[in-house]
């Protein structure tokens, strides 16, 4: 077998709305073979991977798969389910998925299969590649270690329970996350100027400053005595001498713990005599340089976490400890409890796994055992002098019995610090008693807090802090700004140009995405196309961000799907031939299901072509929630007429008016000749696009006089609009530059041009290599017909010889056209152009279309015509 391509769609696709691996696969030698064909396949597949057996997918039933492999199956639908079953198996569940034949390439398919970690979908596939390959072969494969290494990756990449908790309180809020990189726990919550960024539990809004004092215990220690807060009396020393006169000096039993230190790290209590004090000492030395000894508080732990200026919850923590049954080592009952499911490698699970370490050993020896004692039965042994869940403590929850004394205290300890989100550690010997009566103390104030312990508590209610640090950083919001995205085969640049030209008149930052580049707030901050996945994300990523228009085309859903999870109102403008053959869409209908993902996303309201039934058609699958807004040049469309009647809404034409239609309130908007854009209503494709840039304004809350302010003030010339209908005047002669190149697009343009002027119409017009010989031939038909000269040149071969889609083109205008004189074979751009104009003569309308860009067509003048050349260069 052979892995063909393979990508990854990260949003919203034609397959799924969830993230998912598309592979193309070359079965080889095994096409044709099912899985009853193989002797011994079967058995040992479901030997290899026996959870395979319980496959509910594909009839509906468990073990419906291990049935339909008795049955015989095709094997890439195999790989399909294996891909699925390992990242299961790895840790990271995923149970959709798709395989298909590629029309015309026999032994070749597509596959789909869903993911959650992007970073383990791909060596999950290649390894269900190569079992399946081998199985096919009738070969042994050693599974095993290719398991383990797929168990690894998860494990490197995974997201940690805290900040997974805060995630999950995020997705449960409508709010759209997204790790920065597969690489860090990092995370942007919400888009534009309400994102947020998370790390852990530390956010966006999280002050630097603050981290650093919370850092340096005994600089918090000062602060909080300065806010009343209690907290034990104690010193910073540097040499174990200076940390036994300071013990000394408390006479008390005290604590020795790194100044900087975190997570309990280096951290004995009750020292009481000089030995015990130096061990500590040597101890604390290994996490910091400087020690902070201090009065032994005690009592038992307790976390109070405070976020968003309020309490959140509060646990007591126990150190990490084992309670004998009378038959059982300390080492074999903690060898046991590390077995526990719950517990993992240091963050990645509810509970930590215990160490058996020298500080472990030291602990014991305190309570006089070692790792060998045997404990009695119920008598427990602590392992530990914090009880940090990061060293294996377990909690409690005891938020409800917080005092309200206690509650402002740690608010107050929080807001001293400077931090939106803090772990308030106390020391005291029964929480629901106010401190200051039991001499009870806050004895850290912890920046980054986890939350392992509130959210999943060994014992009592558990609390949803992830929930908390959401509220407390994002409030009522749900991080999301509006959001329109614009598809469809033809007029999609202009229409997302004039949507967002009347948000930024609104008063609003746009942020928008075109075939020309991305633009915030009018300003240019990326050249080329820039309607697929990145660059969107590029805008709902900007911080300045408050409104996003989207052009988003067939090619960036294809490769990577949306960048949203969904979008408030989703265009589509049309359906027509183009970009047919490739990836997979092979006619009108299969585009259609590709830009119905734009329709499908829409949360608030979906704007549609009543003229186009395959758009008419997405309104069945749209959310129940999303609004359908129909547009229509024919205000007697018959589709249009009816969902008026229902009482929905819509825009419409109508003696040459912008009509909007709300229920049974139908006012004229503007009308068509206040419309530059409209070239005196000559322009109807252009028309059309302002009835839908209309509906999606009136559909994302805009005014109707705000609406017709932004219509009537647009100009599509070459500066804010290039290669969408500018035109020039050369020394008389009009003409039109223009990316239509489909034809579609050639029908409209001609009809415009013809529409001018009375004199005679010449194209100089093309069509990427990539179409299909009958789209080309199509292409040529359609300007045969409409073009009383036409220029064919050579613009991306794509794969063919040079000339030959020229040559196709030819064929099907001189079809169309019945002559062949009218008919000119140019390949080179520039020489195309200026054999275009030398056939016009002034009052004639000459056509330019499917140039790369504006400066295409000043090069061409400029050989013959300097100073038409600088004329056009002053108007880009």
């Amino acid at each position: 077998m052979q892995i063909l391509e393979q990508r990854f769609l990260r949003g919203p696709n034609v397959h799924a709305d969830s993230p998912c691996l598309l592979s193309v696969i070359d079965l080889q030698e095994l096409y044709g073979l099912s899985s009853k064909d193989i002797p011994g396949f079967n058995d040992a597949l479901l030997a290899a991977l026996p959870s395979l057996a319980g496959q509910v997918l594909p009839i509906g039933a468990r073990g419906g798969f291990a049935q339909r492999l008795r049955e015989g199956t095709y094997l890439g639908r195999v790989i399909e389910q294996v891909t699925l079953d390992l990242q299961t198996q790895a840790g990271a569940p995923a149970s959709y998925g798709r395989t298909r034949p590629v029309a015309g390439r026999p032994g070749v398919f597509r596959i789909v299969c869903a993911y959650q970690a992007e970073k383990l979908v791909q060596p999950a596939f290649q390894l269900a590649v190569d079992l399946v390959t081998a199985l096919g072969n009738e070969e042994e494969f050693e599974l095993g270690p290719r398991l383990e290494e797929l168990r690894s990756i998860v494990a490197r990449h995974a997201i940690g329970t805290s900040t997974a908790a805060v995630l999950a309180a995020a997705h449960e809020r409508g709010i759209p996350t997204q790790r920065i990189t597969e690489d860090a726990n990092l995370f942007l919550l919400g888009w534009g100027v309400k994102q947020k960024r998370l790390q852990a539990t530390t956010t966006g809004d999280t002050s630097f400053i603050a981290v650093k004092i919370a850092s340096d215990k005994q600089l918090t220690k000062a602060l909080l005595k300065e806010a009343g807060v209690p907290v034990p009396e104690g010193s910073v020393v540097t040499d174990v001498e200076d940390a036994q006169r300071a013990a000394r000096r408390l006479k008390a039993p005290v604590t020795l713990k790194p100044l900087d230190g975190n997570q309990g790290k280096g951290v004995t209590v009750d020292c009481r005599d000089d030995e015990q004090v130096a061990r500590a000492f040597e101890f604390a030395r290994q996490y910091g340089r400087r020690i902070i000894v201090e009065r032994y508080v005690e009592g038992c732990d307790y976390r109070v976490l405070v976020a968003g200026g309020q309490v959140a919850a509060a646990a007591m923590r126990r150190p990490a400890h084992v309670v004998g049954d009378g038959v059982a080592s300390i080492r074999t009952l903690v060898e046991r409890e590390n077995r526990n499911p719950a517990r993992g490698a240091g963050h990645t699970n509810i509970l930590t796994q215990i160490a058996l370490d020298e500080h472990a050993r030291d602990v014991l020896a305190k309570q006089g055992y070692d790792f060998d004692s045997v404990l009695p039965v119920g008598v427990t042994a602590e392992l530990r002098g914090n009880a940090n869940l990061s060293t294996g403590g377990t909690a409690e929850d005891v938020t409800d019995l917080l005092p309200e004394s206690t509650r402002l205290l740690c608010v107050r300890a929080a807001a001293k610090i400077g931090l939106d989100v803090a772990g308030i550690d106390i020391v005291c010997r029964d929480i629901a008693l106010p401190l200051d009566a039991q001499r009870g103390a806050v004895i850290e104030v912890n920046a980054a807090p986890g939350i392992r312990m509130h959210q999943y508590p060994s014992a009592g209610q558990p609390r949803d802090a992830g929930d908390a640090i959401v509220q407390g950083l994002m409030g009522d919001s749900d991080g999301r700004i509006p959001t329109v995205a614009v598809t469809g085969t033809n007029g999609k640049t202009t229409t997302t140009l004039l949507i967002a030209h009347t948000v930024r008149l609104a008063g609003k930052v746009a942020g928008v995405t075109t075939t020309e580049g991305v633009f915030i707030d009018g300003k240019q901050v990326a050249k080329g196309d820039c309607t697929g996945y990145w660059s969107a994300r590029t805008v709902l990523g900007s911080p300045d961000v408050e409104f996003a228009v989207l052009e988003t085309a067939r090619g960036g859903i294809l490769k990577r799907g949306l960048a949203f999870d969904r979008c408030d109102v989703g265009v589509v403008l049309n359906i027509a031939a183009d970009h047919l053959g490739l990836d997979g869409v092979d006619t009108v209908e299969d585009l259609a299901q590709v830009k119905a993902v734009v329709a499908t996303s829409a949360s608030k309201a979906v704007v549609l072509n009543a003229e186009d039934p395959l758009c008419v058609a997405m309104g069945r699958r749209t959310k129940p929630e999303a609004e359908i807004v129909y547009f229509s040049m024919d205000p007697e469309n018959p589709v249009f007429l009816n969902h008026l009647e229902e009482g929905g809404r819509g825009v419409y034409l109508q003696d040459n008016a912008v009509v909007v239609a709300d229920g049974n309130l139908h006012q004229e908007l503007l009308r068509v000749e206040s419309m530059p854009v409209a070239f005196e209503g000559r322009a109807r494709f252009n028309i059309a696009n302002s009835l839908a840039a209309t509906a999606a304004l009136m559909a994302s809350g805009f005014s109707n006089m705000q609406i017709a302010t932004g219509l009537s003030t647009f100009v599509s010339n070459g500066r804010n609009n290039p290669l969408r209908t500018n035109m020039f005047d050369i020394r008389g002669v009009t003409v039109i530059v223009d990316y239509a190149h489909n034809p579609a697009a050639y029908k409209a343009m001609a009809e415009m041009a013809r529409a001018l002027l009375p004199g005679q119409l010449v194209g100089i017009v093309t069509a990427p290599g990539d179409r299909r010989d009958e789209d080309l031939r199509e292409v040529g038909r359609v300007c045969g017909a409409r073009f009383d000269e036409l220029v064919v040149y050579e613009s991306q071969s794509r794969g063919r010889e040079v000339g030959e889609a020229v040559d196709l083109i030819l064929d099907g205008a001189e079809e169309a056209a019945g002559m062949s004189d009218t008919l000119h074979r140019v390949i080179e751009v520039g020489e195309a152009i200026r054999y275009g104009l030398e056939l016009c003569r002034p009052g004639d309308v000459l056509v330019f279309a499917c140039g790369s860009s504006l400066q295409v067509f000043v090069d061409a003048l400029r050989v013959n015509d300097p100073e038409s050349a600088d004329l056009v260069a002053a108007q880009v």
